[in-house]
């Protein structure tokens, strides 16, 4: 057996399976549907991992298919697993996801609930302490979503992830990954509950959408300025492009031209990209050169580019040389 090096990205979420209905159609009535595993924190996992920088999923699943589909996946692509968890009763969850002509998503609800909600609500904090711990020996980033903080369980099992790395001085990366399909409480009440992570993290990777919901516009400079700890920020939106605040420096990128197929996990995508960048060179956030910074946000957007342009989240995700091949086409 291949002993893997320590992970480097501790990817601390939900994974499930994202039902793909057709296009223009309702996943809920309408078919064929395409299950595809995703997950936001799993999505960026597998990216990583693919890309060549050692990752860990850290989460809950039910001790069912969809778990049993997530073992073999992330043996694959040699994702550490020591600190992901299966439940007995409750199910790993199924998300609704809507498509348009033009591929782009949208969240229906969910599906294959028994009564007792779904295993990422109910990660378990006390039997996550210990091999959590381990994983941040050697890891270089905490990257986490806004989900877990929408179940009680989660939430704390979350909350004190964040205290553990803070102790041993691991960084935060935060996807905010507004879904409020996931939260049962009004959106107002949520940016309460997830405000003191955006006061936390070191690296802030927002949607236009949500940029605006938080209150401190688009623009990265601005958001960064509003935090008490001045965080890179990146702003991804779509077909237009991103822009970013990140090692002092400003810029922006328009998107890379692709065939849309489907764009789940493509912001996943990107993040992963920049993360492995990250890894390579941890310059990048604090002193790095606009050149530096735009070859690593050019590489992260390759990687989101490319998984758009095919079905899910997770089988398109590139290796390094091919985001390689790809941007020298591109250029």
């Amino acid at each position: 057996m291949i002993r893997q090096p320590p992970p480097r990205v501790l990817c601390f979420g939900e994974a499930l399976v994202d039902r793909l209905g057709p296009p223009g159609g309702d996943p809920a009535r309408d078919g064929p549907v395409d299950d595809r595993l995703g997950g936001a924190p799993a999505n960026v996992a597998c990216a990583l991992a693919r890309l060549g920088t050692p990752a860990a999923l850290i989460g809950r699943l039910g001790d069912d298919a969809i778990g049993a589909a997530f073992g073999r996946l992330l043996w694959e692509r040699g994702v550490d697993t020591r600190a992901l968890q299966r439940d007995p009763l409750r199910p790993s969850r199924i998300v609704l996801v809507k498509r348009d002509a033009g591929g782009d998503r949208s969240f229906g609800g969910f599906a294959g609930e028994l009564g007792e909600g779904f295993a990422d609500q109910a990660l378990d904090a006390e039997a996550l302490a210990r091999p959590f711990a381990a994983l941040l020996n050697r890891a270089r980033w905490l990257l986490i979503g806004t989900i877990p903080l929408a179940s009680p369980a989660s939430g704390a099992a979350l909350l004190a992830a964040v205290e553990q790395a803070a102790t041993a001085e691991v960084p935060l990366a935060l996807d905010l990954n507004w879904r409020p399909s996931f939260w049962p409480i009004a959106p107002a009440l949520a940016l309460e509950r997830i405000r003191p992570m955006l006061e936390r993290a070191a690296l802030l990777k927002l949607s236009a959408e949500e940029a605006d919901w938080i209150g401190a516009g688009g623009d990265p400079q601005r958001i960064s300025a509003s935090l008490p700890q001045r965080p890179a920020v990146v702003v991804t939106d779509g077909a237009r492009g991103l822009r970013w605040w990140l090692g002092g420096q400003a810029g922006s990128l328009v998107a890379f031209p692709v065939t849309v197929v489907d764009t789940t996990g493509a912001g996943d995508a990107f993040l992963a990209g920049l993360l492995h960048g990250l890894c390579a060179d941890p310059s990048l956030l604090t002193d790095a050169s606009v050149a530096a910074v735009g070859r690593a946000m050019r590489f992260a957007a390759a990687c989101g580019a490319l998984v758009c342009a095919g079905a899910g989240a997770i089988d398109p995700q590139p290796d390094e040389a091919a985001v390689e091949t790809f941007l020298e086409r591109a250029s």
